[in-house]
């Protein structure tokens, strides 16, 4: 019987995740891609002095990636840097690496999330855009920790309590990791109806808003990490404290 030959992926947007050098001369890669979603590609070659790549595969840069290969590993074929995205530098920087580790510990490979890799553009793209200006991350932070919850399944419907009671602004409420929006309780963070519906829509309107959102989403997540923390996170917490 004839093998059948190698699958082929050309000009697919993509970033990368995370790289490591393999073997001599080449990187292992792990790679969001649009429309595959996280893959793992070895770049032969990229170790090499003078190797076009090694100025391509950059973090937090869009690429144009073309691979082939059938394996769990794929081999990289070409790249092509897109340009419009400053490099990050600083606390954008930081952020970044925190939204890649998200993706890296909560994405499963081989499995497209094209909603998801569009939010992640756009949260490097307007972290980017923080760069110098002292425009607040938090917005950002907050809104693709909501995508990737809903995109992965973990995220609640924001708008109804878990008994399926809409949410009303002027009322308070609790937040369960699995079970939702419930009544509020003395044991639990409080959360104003306003400013859930108003992150249902990516909206944060004041300064309370984020501090409630934040601690929303860090209860989330610390039920979906469990005893294995985030490097990122507190690193930056870390920063804040000094």
């Amino acid at each position: 019987m004839a093998k059948s030959k190698p699958s082929r992926i050309d000009a697919q947007p993509a970033f990368v995740l995370h790289q490591y050098p393999y073997r001599e001369t080449s990187r292992l890669l792990d790679v969001f891609s649009r429309d595959h979603g996280r893959i793992a590609l070895v770049a032969r070659g990229a170790q090499r002095p003078g190797s076009q790549l090694r100025a391509v595969l950059l973090g937090f840069q869009p690429v144009i990636l073309s691979w082939f290969g059938s394996g769990e590993v794929k081999t990289l074929h070409s790249a092509e840097w897109q340009s419009g995205i400053p490099q990050l530098s600083g606390l954008p920087l930081l952020c970044g690496f925190y939204l890649n580790e998200l993706l890296l510990r909560k994405l499963p490979r081989d499995d497209p999330h094209t909603n998801l890799f569009s939010a992640y553009f756009e949260a490097i793209r307007d972290l980017a855009k923080a760069l110098g200006t002292g425009d607040s991350v938090e917005p950002v932070l907050r809104n693709f920790e909501r995508q990737l919850l809903q995109e992965t399944g973990y995220g609640p419907n924001w708008r109804v309590t878990s008994s399926g009671i809409p949410v009303q602004a002027e009322l308070e409420y609790g937040f369960l990791p699995g079970q939702g929006i419930i009544p509020c309780r003395n044991d639990l963070p409080r959360y104003e109806g306003g400013v859930l519906l108003a992150f249902a829509d990516g909206i944060l309107p004041s300064e309370r808003a984020l501090g409630q959102t934040k601690l929303l989403m860090r209860q989330a997540f610390s039920a979906i990490l469990g005893d294995d923390p985030l490097h990122t996170r507190q690193l930056l917490l870390d920063l804040q404290k000094l």
